[in-house]
This record gives C-alpha cells, structure tokens and sequence, in this order.
C-alpha cells in the first residue's frame, strides 16, 4: 500500500490547476532542463570526439615518443632503436631526419617540414601508410630522390603522381659567386591524406639516406620515433628510458608536443559544461517559482489535510514529490534527447550544414572538417545526476514553506 504523500503527490502532478498558468511554468521548466541537458550531453560528446579524432590523426603521422641528440642529431641511432626496443612497452623504432624546406613546383613555391624516413621502419612506428591517396611509401628508394607529399601541399604546388618538384634546402654552399642554396629535383611517387590539415599541407616524406645526403648529415639523423603500446603511457616510458638511455638524448613525449592544443580542449569543455550547466540551474529553478504557486493554489487542500491529522512534514513530502517528479521527467527526456543526438551528430550536422549552405568547421582552422562525437557513459550519469540533484534542491524551500501553513489562516477565506 503506497504512503498517502506518494498518492497526493502524484495525483497534484497530473491534476490540472485552477491557474493554467501554474502548468505551464512547470511545462517550462521540464523542457528547459530537458534541452539544458540534451545540449549538455551533446555539447561534451562533440568535445570527446574532437579530442580524439585530431589526437588519432596526430599520432598517425607523429610519434609516441621522441628520441633525439642535445645538438638535435643523433650518431648511434641503431645503439638508441635496439635499446629502446628492450622495454617492454615499446612495439616499434624508427630512426627519422627532420629538416626545413622550400618546394618549388612551375610558379607554385610552398614551405614545408621535410621527414626523412626508412619506409619499411616507419610504417611499424605511424598509420601513413593506410592514408596513401595515391602510390605507396615503398615507393621511396635511396638515391632515387623521391618525396610523398601532403595532400593539401600537392594541390598547392599542382603536382600529382609522377610530376617533378624542386626541393631548396636553407642550407647554403659556397661558391666562387658567394653562398648559393642547394636545389635537388624529386619525383613525386606517392600522395597521402590524413585528413589534418597542419600534416596535409606542409610535410613532405623522403627516404632517409636521401634527406642525410642533401641537408650532408652524414650517418647521423635527427632522432628515433617509438611507437607504444599503450599511449597514454608516454609520460612514465619517457622517464623509464631516460634512466636507461643517459642524459646524453633528449626525450619528447606526443603530450609535451601538443600540450598547448589538449590544454586549451580540456579547459574549453569544463567551462562549456559550466556554462551549459548553468542553463540547466536556471531551468530547474524554474521549478521554484511552479511550486510557490502551486502552494498557493492548494492551500485549502493543505489545510484540510492538516487538520486531518497530516503533520507538516507529510505535506512538505507531498510538494517535494511533485517538484522531484518535473525533474525526473526533464532529466529522462534531456538524457533520451542527448544520447540521440549525440550519437547521430554525423547526420544531423551534415543535414543542417545542407540547409543553411555554410561549413561549420573549416579544416585550415580547425584541422579537421567533419564534426565527431564520443558518447561517454561517464558523463551522461554526471550530468543526469547533476541535474536531477539541482532538481530536487530546487523543490526544498518551497515544500518547507507549504509545511509551516497555518491551518486556520488558510480556511479564513474559504
């Protein structure tokens, strides 16, 4: 047999009021906390998608871990690859020169990063290789004098598969006529997208012993690229192999090399989900004003009760029921509502883009040009329970004021 205040409350809640307009505020206030909460489930998805879509993309064309000389070149590259590779954690090595550069192509000249590689070590340490557009990273030979290129930089310069570009190292040489910068022709044999923009448009992939004989480094490279097993595990292997390796190398781990970005998208979504939160705050303090009301519409009902042997905490039970009840409601149709579009963000934001004629995300500024989402468990339960928290906070001091009604006062009138 259900209590008597569960009953009153219930029944309050689907009863009409004599004020409609008692209802509708309390029809304001669950869609409001609704919406807030659907927004807010949306909103925090999208971030977790754009996090992980530019941190996979990242790490698909840079490396885990770092490894490089205090001068910026490395002489025992093969003594540093076979030591790393002891640890456990480490699946893969791949020695790498990194240097600056001009391509020239007709009247098209762009910078670029220029990456001297070994291909057959540097598809076990980066996903470049599943990004090809065209040809392959195989297709990089020693002394052929080959590049790969971006596709955003091959469109710039207008070459393709096949075409010849110049390659203008900063690097002068000296001459009878003064100092002249080296130039070398490469045929380019392959084009990769990986759909980030920075890596698209400037960086620009040779074989390795190509890259030491043009910018004359020798048999020294630039460092070593490791791939991990578990990358979020960069930090503590960093240090493990700085024991181990000594202090003559310098080691960079992916989350010191892109802090700033991750930062700035850790900082943006907590003050989006305050922000957002805030909307919700307001929405269910909407629930104040309805059940103020509500008291007033019923305060010959209270008294009756009350004089029928109803204490005043069953009466406060009875409107704390009714407001609890709003927010149930909103946070359910909020979270039905956010987990339905965040998991459809791929349809609905192409849709929308489709009718309005414009691009939401724009890939030179925001390095990727499709909107992702990551629906996390996590935070649908911290916002629901947020929410409904606030909810129920929000029925507390006007189910409180309901309780101290004087009985006599209230029927003076009636």
């Amino acid at each position: 047999m259900q209590p008597y205040e569960l009953f009153i409350g219930l029944r309050y809640t689907r009863a009409r009021q004599r004020s409609g307009f008692i209802s509708f505020i309390s029809l304001v206030s669950v869609i409001g906390i609704a919406l807030g909460i659907t927004v807010l489930i949306t909103v925090l998805s999208v971030m977790n998608g754009f996090q992980r879509e530019v941190r996979t993309r990242i790490l698909g064309v840079a490396s885990h871990i770092q490894v490089s000389g205090a001068d910026g070149t490395l002489a025992d590259w093969r003594g540093i690859a076979a030591k790393s590779i002891q640890n456990p954690e480490v699946l893969a090595a791949a020695p790498y020169v990194s240097a600056q550069g001009l391509l020239s192509s007709g009247n098209s000249v762009r910078g670029a990063y220029i990456r001297g590689i070994l291909p057959e070590a540097e598809e076990k340490v980066a996903d470049l290789a599943r990004h090809m557009k065209s040809g392959t990273l195989a297709a990089l030979q020693p002394g052929e004098f080959s590049v790969v290129l971006g596709i955003e930089l091959a469109r710039a310069l207008g070459a393709g598969v096949g075409d010849k570009v110049v390659l203008i190292a900063p690097q002068g040489q000296v001459t009878p006529a003064g100092v002249l910068p080296r130039l070398r022709q490469f045929t380019v044999v392959g084009i990769f997208a990986v759909d980030h923009y920075e890596y698209d448009s400037g960086l620009a992939l040779l074989h390795m012993e190509d890259a030491q004989k043009l910018y004359r480094m020798g048999e020294t490279v630039s460092g070593v690229r490791l791939k991990l097993g578990d990358l979020f595990r960069a930090v503590a292997v960093s240090q493990e192999l700085s024991r181990t390796l000594g202090s003559d190398v310098y080691m960079t781990d992916w989350t010191r090399l892109n802090a700033n970005f991750f930062r700035a998208v850790d900082i943006e979504k907590r003050m989006m989900f305050f922000i957002v939160f805030l909307i919700i705050a307001v929405a269910a303090f909407n629930i104040v004003s309805s059940l103020f009301m509500a008291v007033k519409d019923k305060q010959a009902d209270i008294a009756i009760l009350r004089t029928l042997g109803a204490s005043p905490a069953s009466v406060m039970k009875i409107f704390l029921i009714q407001g609890t009840l709003v927010g149930l409601i909103g946070t359910l149709a909020g979270v039905i509502g956010g987990v339905a579009l965040a998991a459809n963000v791929d349809v609905v934001v192409p849709f929308i883009e489709s009718l309005v004629g414009f691009k939401f995300l724009s890939k030179d500024v925001y390095q990727i040009s499709d909107l992702p989402s990551e629906l996390r468990a996590a935070d649908v339960v911290v916002t629901a329970v947020f929410s409904f928290v606030v909810s129920m906070l929000a029925t507390v001091y006007p189910s409180w004021r309901a309780s101290k009604i004087n009985p006599a006062e209230a029927l003076r009138y009636e």
